[in-house]
């Protein structure tokens, strides 16, 4: 059995099937569709794994998952494009960092080009920089749709997936697995949960996961004016701070031909709360119960008043987009819907940066699988059949 219907889920559930069509699988969903969290919420980036540090699981499954993500979407007809994506670098301090950026690339075997000035101002007239990185095989998606057809596929195989099914409790036993989901108590020989926003707290229920907690941070995007989305042929990004866990407010073509701006990141008050009013008490009690919260606002509490500030200020949100884009003006940032990150936070305040798992021996939960999970879902699925395999001896 697996749990979650996210594209981790989905594509785990159709390659085990697909390798084990003798096994009954069923995949439970919390909501009544797929895909309505990270997978759905997400710009539609496939990434090229230009920032995950060197023989990582992050590097080696992006790296991966990039061709796995467009080999799928040729075979099942899903739009996608590689517009490409630009590092753009706006000071000399950014240009030091840069160097250091296109060493990584060249570390985990990107295809890049280092321009300059030059040569960025002729690709992209609307951008300003002193240089930048161009990674072409970066492209775009909808990993909803990817997320659908690999679902379809598992049905196709034999599989079943129930939706409106949430798992409120588990017990892990000597021959067995009992949860209840819903109003039904299920019992199972294996349990792999993909349960993205609150997959500790299923892990906690087997006493795993004592030492990391969910943090939920939200992303909140806009959407550019569509006379301005023909701005920018290619995604565009800043180049990252390495002492800042995230990557920076950048611009993005989406699939559907639109621009997305963004996303900042501020702690989020509910761990599903994308309108900014949403607050759950449970979710924001636990956050501040957990010492690893205070341990990593002590570390970055500056850069949290900064992303604090541009999330009520739009004008300070925008500002920080004219650094590369000085042509954008407040009248073409319009309303897009946000997202909330998943992040794994350890007790001593630091971040889990790359894929963690955990689990019993007849469970198996993915507690950590941060940007770019989505590119990187097929492999990851394939690790995971692999891991399963081993545990039940298959």
């Amino acid at each position: 059995m697996i749990v979650g219907a996210g594209i981790v889920g989905a594509s785990t559930a159709w390659q085990f099937q697909q390798r084990h069509p003798h096994l009954r699988i069923l995949l439970l969903e919390k909501e009544a569709a797929p895909g309505q969290h990270q997978t759905g919420r997400s710009s539609g980036v496939i990434h090229a794994g230009v920032y995950y540090e060197p023989g990582s699981l992050k590097a080696h499954f992006c790296r991966a998952g990039l061709e796995a993500t467009i080999a799928f979407c040729r075979e099942h007809a899903i739009p996608y494009s590689q517009c490409g994506k630009l590092l753009v670098a706006t000071n000399e301090l950014e240009l030091g960092r840069m160097a250091q950026l296109a060493d990584r690339c060249a570390a985990n075997g990107i295809d890049f080009e280092v321009w300059d000035q030059h040569r960025l101002h002729g690709a992209e007239p609307a951008i300003a920089g002193l240089g930048a990185i161009h990674v072409p095989t970066t492209g775009r998606v909808s990993f909803r749709a990817i997320c659908r057809r690999m679902l379809e596929n598992f049905a196709a195989l034999g599989g079943t997936v129930r939706f409106n099914m949430k798992v409120s409790r588990l017990r892990e036993q000597l021959d067995s697995v009992e949860l209840q989901a819903g109003s039904e108590s299920i019992s199972t020989g294996f349990l792999l949960t993909c349960a993205g926003l609150q997959s500790d707290r299923l892990a906690r229920q087997q006493g795993l996961a004592a030492d990391y907690r969910i943090i939920p941070f939200r992303g909140e995007f806009f959407a550019l004016a569509p006379e301005k989305c023909n701005l920018i042929q290619r995604h565009i990004y800043p180049i990252p701070d390495p002492a800042l866990p995230f990557v920076g407010i950048h611009l993005t073509r989406m699939i559907d031909g639109g621009v997305s701006v963004g996303p900042n990141a501020v702690l989020a008050l509910a761990r599903e709360g994308y309108d900014r009013p949403a607050f759950s008490l449970r979710d924001f009690s636990e956050t501040l119960a957990f010492p690893g919260f205070w341990r990593l606002s002590k570390k970055y509490w500056r850069a949290a008043l900064q992303e604090l500030g541009s999330s009520w200020n739009r004008r300070a949100y925008l500002e920080r987009v004219r650094q590369y884009c000085p042509a954008l003006d407040l009248a073409d940032l319009r309303p897009h819907p946000a997202g909330i990150r998943a992040q794994a936070v350890r007790l001593d305040g630091s971040f889990v940066h790359d894929f963690l798992f955990a689990g019993g021996s007849r469970t198996l939960h993915v507690c950590n699988a941060p940007s770019p999970a989505a590119t990187s879902a097929i492999p990851i699925g394939r690790h995971l059949v692999s891991l399963v395999q081993e545990k039940l001896q298959l």
